[in-house]
């Protein structure tokens, strides 16, 4: 298959962007970053945003959303806002702990993106889910992440994040072979206890991940989070992005 390309989750470089978005964008191109994922758009309108990446040639690889943003009045604004900056994917990060107190509160929430994802489809826009740790810590004897994502269907994109996955006791390798063709976008975030490695140089099989994204898991975007305050965020992207490009990616 085509090479996959690698995009970073802004979320890594937080600090920097509320200091200087247009400069940070810049910096991140500069590297060979090739799309960005947003968590927030720091009050600009979508055409500021747009703007700002063509002058930089970066694509927008998705954004980070909250569920609030995808439902009832508020859909068709988000839509639209999403088409003019061209995102693709809207991946809702976490949910409040009414959707996730029980096996079916899990359930419902499935439906629920299940539901969401149907209203997005005409609009050539998909959306998916994002673990944290606490869907692989069992809920009166079951998995979360499986009741979530096993009853969503192929529409919704399981944005697999490696390092959160493993913190929580849970095999993200296991997940990716589980769930053909719907790791759409991947986190690439390495695991240490600390928290504090770049890609490359923690427990992650990284071999074992990128034959299954290839091979099975419909992967379009490879997608850098390096979350760490322990030294400078740009250089532990940078140093992530080497380490990748080490790798043969």
């Amino acid at each position: 298959m085509s090479r996959i390309p690698i995009g970073l989750q802004l979320y890594s470089v937080r600090h920097d962007c509320a200091r200087d978005l247009p400069g940070t964008l810049k910096a991140v191109a500069d590297m060979g970053y090739e799309g960005v994922e947003f968590y927030t758009f720091h009050g600009h309108t979508a055409r500021e945003l747009r703007q700002m990446l063509d002058g930089v040639g970066l694509m927008c690889c998705g954004t980070h959303i909250g569920l609030d943003a995808l439902l009832g009045d508020r859909l068709p604004g988000t839509i639209a806002y999403a088409l003019e900056l061209g995102i693709p994917y809207l991946i809702v990060p976490g949910l409040p702990p009414e959707r996730t107190s029980s096996p079916a509160a899990w359930r419902e929430t499935a439906a629920l993106f299940a539901d969401l994802a149907g209203k997005l489809k005409p609009h050539g826009l998909k959306t998916g889910y994002h673990n944290h740790d606490i869907e692989f810590r069992r809920v009166d004897g079951e998995l979360p992440f499986d009741t979530f994502f096993g009853n969503t269907g192929s529409e919704v994109i399981v944005q697999v994040d490696l390092g959160n996955a493993i913190h929580g006791g849970g095999n993200p390798i296991a997940c990716l072979r589980r769930y053909p063709g719907r790791a759409i976008t991947i986190h690439l975030k390495e695991y240490s206890p600390d928290w504090v490695a770049p890609i490359g140089e923690g427990a992650v099989d990284w071999e074992q991940v990128f034959a299954i994204c290839e091979k099975s898991g419909g992967t379009e975007w490879y997608i850098v989070e390096h979350e760490t305050e322990a030294y400078p965020a740009l250089w532990g992207v940078q140093r992530c992005l080497e380490n990748l490009r080490k790798m043969g990616k």
